[in-house]
């Protein structure tokens, strides 16, 4: 894919993508506006599907919706609420150290700036980068697997590592794409170009994709 063409994708995906499921995430940063609940619902969706993390969440909050009333739950109401989505016992580890640090350092708030939302032990940069562009509405590229893979499978960078495709992308990638790249691109990965034997011949883009790393496709 040529830089310039990039436009063209976008503006294509963004079609495409209406006729799937939105982000488990991005339902929650559109129905409650509210950072902690970005921060959270990002942390149970790490390593889990989408139609896990959505009703986990959901249970979630309706027994703890602040880092206040998170750090009075037990230990086994948290596990039981989130339960079964990936590594739940550990994510209730790191949830409740973020609530207390939030408590402890930020009187309560989740930070708008990625630097400080690294800070919280267990929180990435796709993490950090999901908070600032969902819950803030503040720039940055979130890159996850699907980003990273369909970005390197189209051309359009050459990395080697999600972190090395989000300075890829902040170096290259127009301004006005910064906060609807990661959405489109997880949906699109999700249901149409899947890591393996993606639906090339029915793609939409296809005249834009190197195909860089496809070996079977569908």
């Amino acid at each position: 894919m040529k830089p310039e063409q990039i436009h063209e994708a976008i503006g294509l995906l963004a079609e495409a993508v209406k006729q799937w499921q939105t982000p488990a995430v991005t339902i929650v940063s559109q129905r409650e506006g509210d950072p902690f609940k970005v921060l959270i619902s990002c942390l149970l969706s790490l390593r889990t599907q989408d139609r896990t993390t959505g009703p986990a969440s959901g249970r979630l909050f309706a027994l703890a919706d602040t880092p206040e009333k998170m750090v009075n739950l037990p230990v086994s109401t948290i596990e039981e609420a989130i339960y079964p989505v990936g590594f739940y016992r550990n994510k209730t580890v790191t949830i409740l150290n973020v609530c207390r640090t939030l408590l402890d350092n930020y009187a309560g708030k989740v930070p708008d700036e990625i630097g400080e939302l690294l800070k919280l032990k267990g929180v990435g940069r796709k993490t950090a980068n999901l908070v600032v562009t969902l819950g803030f509405g503040k720039p940055g590229i979130c890159v996850d697997t699907h980003v990273h893979r369909i970005c390197n499978r189209w051309g359009y960078v050459e990395t080697k590592t999600p972190e090395e495709t989000e300075y890829a992308l902040r170096s290259k990638l127009p301004g006005r794409y910064w906060l609807v790249i990661n959405d489109l691109l997880v949906t699109f990965g999700q249901n149409h170009c899947v890591p393996i034997s993606p639906r090339c011949s029915t793609c939409m883009i296809a005249h834009l994709c190197d195909r860089r790393g496809v070996g079977k496709s569908r």
